[in-house]
């Protein structure tokens, strides 16, 4: 099979499209032919290993995961005698970077709680642009966020693939939300549910009079004092991403900034979780939550797209069609 290859960290110039041997599932393992995958953050990490910190889950002189990719969406081809959840034939999509990566490849085998059923109204495409962003963000906004119907939620950094998925999550779980973006990303968030829109190019957030129960840092440039400031009394501010700057801040500055009062500031680290890809197919069943595809790439072009994904301001998604 044709895969791509990633031996040594660097930009994506390091990065080789190979022919490989194809894998067998093994008695608990399910194999998929994949049809799609998207870029994630996760994968400039184990690209270039930086920051250092990443070397310690992703392999301190060199990748030990050799074959990159999270997200993927595809067809059962054949599974082990252990396997109780699918079949060959089944069009499935999941988050393979709990299970040892692999999605830039043709085919992949996975343990069977990685993977669930496609949601019916989906392509492929579109499929695999959603596992750990739209997870990512609905742990943050209900696990970590601890969110309410009728709370009131900022989405700083709303149009990049987790931006997207949660302003439409947390409309579906109820909130009323607010999506900081530039000018050229009003209408996108307006179209996925956002009930209010902040320019930032025109009118800064903290300076006007709304405060928030649930303020989402996803591309978060604002300092940790700023978003306490922001919170209504009770709420919690969750950093999604961001520079280091904000990492750090939250890491060290947060324990000190918030004690003794009711604002709760956390960091927040995704999962792969079997059960909130289930609860996420069945949102994008309802129509409550759809995939934003900014720009996608064949296979062979990975180089290409590791590049696009971090030079341009992605609206959604970056895809590879295997």
């Amino acid at each position: 099979m044709k895969a791509i290859i990633s031996s040594e960290y660097g930009g994506p110039d390091t990065l080789q499209f190979n022919e490989i041997e194809k894998p067998k599932p093994l008695d608990n393992q399910v194999l998929v032919k994949i049809h799609a995958a998207s870029m994630n953050y996760g994968n400039m990490l184990l690209l270039k290993g930086y920051p250092l910190l990443a070397r310690l889950v992703f392999g301190v002189r060199k990748p030990k995961f050799t074959i990159p990719g999270g997200d993927m969406s595809g067809t059962v081809e054949a599974v082990g005698k252990n396997i109780t959840q699918f079949q060959p034939g089944d069009e499935v999509f999941g988050d393979l970077s709990g299970s040892g990566w692999g999605a830039f490849a043709e085919y992949a085998a996975v343990p069977e709680e990685a993977i669930v059923r496609k949601p019916h109204n989906l392509s492929f495409e579109e499929a695999a642009a959603v596992p750990m962003a739209a997870v990512t963000a609905l742990q943050a906004i209900r696990n970590k966020g601890k969110l309410k119907p009728g709370q009131k939620v900022l989405v700083h950094g709303a149009t990049g693939g987790v931006g997207l998925f949660a302003v439409q999550i947390a409309k579906a779980l109820g909130a009323e939300v607010t999506a900081v973006v530039s000018t050229r990303n009003v209408d996108l968030v307006q179209t996925v549910g956002a009930d209010h829109t902040i320019d930032y190019t025109k009118e800064d957030f903290a300076e006007q009079e709304q405060n928030y129960d649930l303020i989402l840092g996803v591309n978060g440039s604002r300092s940790i004092s700023t978003y306490k400031r922001k919170l209504n009394n009770g709420g919690i501010y969750v950093n999604v991403g961001g520079g280091n700057s904000q990492l750090f801040q939250t890491l060290l500055l947060g324990p000190l900034l918030f004690i003794g009062g009711n604002k709760k500031a956390s960091l927040f680290l995704q999962r792969a979780n079997q059960k909130d890809l289930e609860f996420l197919r069945e949102l994008i069943e309802e129509g409550k939550v759809k995939a934003i595809i900014d720009k996608t790439f064949q296979l062979s072009e990975a180089p290409e797209a590791y590049r696009y994904f971090e030079e341009e301001h992605i609206q959604g998604k970056v895809v590879l069609l295997v």
